[in-house]
């Protein structure tokens, strides 16, 4: 069923989401800081990563940016606590998939986890809707893609994010990074730059 790694320096947490996860027939690997997982993570791909976004040396922000977690070919949640919010946000615009928050129960986490590796596995490769290069394309990572489809799509944050799996604070990160990365001054504004000469054909 794949490997699950988990990256926290809490035992207690690496142990209850272990066993959790390996009842759900998952294997598990776990790491207590940065390093050994950056490492793990270059060698071989996991089925997902759980990550705590307040690591001993190397914060989970920066094990991100260090992965270059926006190309990875592997979702990754991160684990934050109530007043590590502002961080998770920061981790889902350098490439976390969504967050988890502290505390949680595990068995909600290890089916949380099943959820993400299905719908990662699943993707949509069905034909966007999206303009094929519109401007400023190149600078949209893979998931901001997913984003955009749903909400030129009409979807709300709501409907985009039960799509995707992911909450809806979730999208409204991306859909902000969206906006600023295409320099988009309202959402009428984004559907012309996106949608192109079909948009324009309809308004």
């Amino acid at each position: 069923m794949g490997e699950i790694f988990i990256v926290d320096d809490d035992p207690s947490v690496c142990a209850a989401l272990s066993i959790a996860l390996r009842s759900e027939g998952y294997q598990v690997k776990s790491f207590v800081e940065g390093k050994s997982f950056l490492a793990a993570a270059r060698a071989e791909t996991p089925g997902c990563v759980l990550l705590d976004v307040q690591l001993p040396g190397c914060s989970g922000l920066e094990v991100l940016k260090e992965l270059n977690a926006q190309h990875y070919p592997a979702p990754i949640l991160i684990i934050s606590g109530r007043g590590d919010i502002p961080q998770a946000i920061d981790a889902i615009r350098n490439g976390a998939l969504d967050f988890i928050e502290k505390p949680f129960d595990v068995a909600a986490v290890a089916a949380r986890v099943r959820e993400t590796i299905l719908r990662w596995q699943s993707a949509s490769q069905g034909d966007s809707i999206l303009a094929r290069n519109f401007p400023g394309h190149q600078r949209l990572t893979a998931r901001e893609r997913e984003v955009l489809e749903r909400i030129a799509q009409g979807a709300s944050n709501k409907e985009a994010g039960r799509q995707l799996g992911i909450s809806p604070r979730t999208v409204e990160v991306h859909r902000a990074h969206i906006m600023e990365k295409l320099a988009a001054k309202n959402a009428a504004d984004l559907m012309r730059i996106v949608l192109g000469k079909a948009y324009a054909r309809r308004n």
